[in-house]
C-alpha cells in the first residue's frame, strides 16, 4: 500500500473508533436516564461505527460478500435508527410508537434483502465501496431513509421552536448529516458518504459529550476593618 492509502486506512479506523466512543458514551447515559431516545442515538452510532469499520477493512483489501451485504444494510439502517431518537420531540406517543414499529420492520426487510440479493459486480473500486444496489434494495432502503430524513428535518424545526438547546440541535444535525450520507450512498454517490461521516461525527461529538465549562470568578468587594 502507498503512504496515502495507509494514511486513509488509519483515518477511517480512527473515525470508526470515534463513533464507537460516542456509542459507548450514549449507552452509558442511557443506563443512567433510561431514555428511549438516548438508546436510539447510541444504537445508531453503533451501526455507524460498524459501517465505518467495514469501510476500513475493505479499503485495506479484505473484501467478502458478507461484509458488502452487511454494509448495504448498515447504510440504510443508520439513518432509520437515528431518527427514532428524534421522534420524541413531537410529543405524540402513538405517532412515536407507530413510527418505531414501521422503522424496525422496514430495517428488518432491508436486512433480509441485503443478505438474500447477490452483491452487484464491481461494488468495490480502488478500495472504495461504491453504490449501484439492485432495484429491490434501492426501493426497500428508500422506505427507511426517506421517512427518516423527513422525521429528522421536522424534529429539528420543532425542537428549535420549542427549546433553543444547542446540544439537541447538534444531535439532530449530526444524525441528519450521517443519514444524508447513507442516502447518497444508496443513490450511488459514495464519495459524499465519507464527508458526511466526518461532519456528522463532529456534530454528534459536541451534541453528546458535555464539554466542561470554564468557571468565571466573580470579584468580591474587600472591606477593610476600620
Amino acid at each position: 500500500m502507498t503512504p496515502e492509502a495507509i494514511g486513509l486506512t488509519i483515518s477511517l479506523g480512527l473515525l470508526a473508533f470515534a463513533l464507537a466512543f460516542l456509542a459507548v458514551r450514549g449507552a452509558g447515559q442511557y443506563r443512567t436516564t433510561r431514555s428511549r431516545p438516548q438508546l436510539a442515538w447510541s444504537s445508531g452510532l453503533a451501526l455507524a461505527s460498524a459501517a465505518m469499520a467495514v469501510e476500513t477493512v475493505v479499503y485495506a483489501g479484505f473484501v467478502t460478500d458478507v461484509l458488502l451485504q452487511a454494509y448495504i444494510f448498515l447504510s440504510a439502517a443508520i439513518v432509520g435508527v437515528l431518527s427514532l431518537g428524534a421522534a420524541r420531540v413531537f410529543r405524540r406517543p402513538r405517532l412515536e410508537q407507530g413510527y418505531s414499529w414501521y422503522t424496525l420492520v422496514a430495517c428488518a426487510a432491508v436486512g433480509v434483502a441485503s443478505f438474500a440479493v447477490p452483491v452487484p459486480a464491481g461494488m468495490v473500486q480502488q478500495g472504495i465501496i461504491v453504490g449501484n444496489p439492485s432495484l429491490l434494495l434501492l426501493v426497500l432502503s428508500s422506505m427507511v431513509t426517506g421517512p427518516a430524513t423527513i422525521v429528522l428535518l421536522a424534529s429539528a424545526v420543532v425542537g428549535l421552536r420549542r427549546a433553543r438547546r444547542w446540544q439537541t440541535l447538534l444531535l439532530i444535525a449530526g444524525a441528519l448529516v450521517l443519514g444524508a450520507g447513507g442516502t447518497f450512498y444508496i443513490a450511488s454517490f459514495p464519495v459524499l458518504l465519507y464527508y458526511a461521516e466526518f461532519i456528522g461525527i463532529v456534530l454528534l461529538f459536541f451534541g453528546i459529550v458535555s464539554l466542561p465549562r470554564v468557571p468565571v470568578g466573580v470579584p468580591v468587594a474587600r472591606v477593610d476593618a476600620a
